[in-house]
């Protein structure tokens, strides 16, 4: 028998191969890091090459949620724009309905619950994106911004870093494992957590700034997309550091 054609269908090991397959979707998609500071976000998204008469400002990977939550993707864009547009109207309908803004827990619990519909009934198909949710919730006064990450199986969990799309997704995290185990949070202010991010992209990226989206979440949710020039001036120090290490290392062995 094939298990891989119903979705709702189990195979004999306990697995679910219609939502396996649409994790190899997002593992196929661009890298997407994020890293929570003391008092901010980062999003980093590698962005592959277009077509030259194609406009740049039409493909988008970090998209707005509400005024105070910012999503970043990994995967399949046309799943993304169904899932984005249910989640921004369930936003709203929070906002009509309770005259207040979502927090960011429950806008990813909600988008990890239409992750995880879609999972459990026949005539669908998973969503091919994994998710990186950042923003604001309501405990401190919607202050401080968090993150959380959703899969296509309908998992949603809060995180410190993480890394999703992209083969070397695992690699990365235990980069950013290995930065965090000697920071405290005073380090983490948001000039560190952008160089993190910017550090890790650059493993798979090869033309620098051109090649990166960065998008910063500040207190009470603010966001601010970062210039190609603000981030270009932190991937030369990096590069430039790294080029010390080597000539460093170099003279030591000479």
């Amino acid at each position: 028998m094939s298990y891989d054609r119903a979705i709702t269908v189990f195979s004999p090991d306990g697995h679910l191969l219609q939502v396996e397959y649409s994790m190899e979707a997002v593992r196929r998609g661009s890298t997407v890091v994020g890293v929570q500071g003391k008092d901010c976000v980062i999003l980093a998204v590698e962005k592959r090459a277009i077509a030259k008469l194609q406009d740049a400002r039409t493909i988008r990977k970090i998209v707005s949620v509400d005024d105070r939550t910012v999503l970043a993707f990994a995967g399949l864009t046309a799943d993304a724009r169904v899932l984005v547009n249910k989640v921004r109207l369930e936003a709203q309908s929070y906002r009509l309905t309770m005259e207040d803004a979502p927090s960011v827990d429950y806008l990813a619990r909600f988008l990890a619950k239409i992750q995880q519909k879609y999972t459990q009934q026949g005539g669908v198909r998973p969503f091919g994106i994994a998710t990186l949710v950042a923003g604001v919730n309501d405990d401190d006064n919607g202050k401080r911004p968090f993150l959380y990450q959703t899969d296509p199986a309908g998992t949603h969990s809060r995180w410190k870093a993480q890394v999703i799309g992209g083969r070397n997704a695992k690699s990365l995290r235990e980069f950013l494992e290995k930065q965090y185990q000697d920071l405290t949070e005073d380090d983490l202010t948001e000039q560190k957590c952008v160089r993190l991010a910017v550090q890790a992209l650059l493993e798979v990226v090869d033309s620098g700034a051109k090649t990166m989206e960065i998008c910063v979440v500040r207190q009470g949710g603010v966001k601010d997309m970062l210039k190609e020039e603000s981030v270009q001036v932190v991937v030369d120090e990096i590069e430039a550091e790294q080029q010390a290490e080597k000539t460093g290392t170099s003279a030591g062995d000479s």
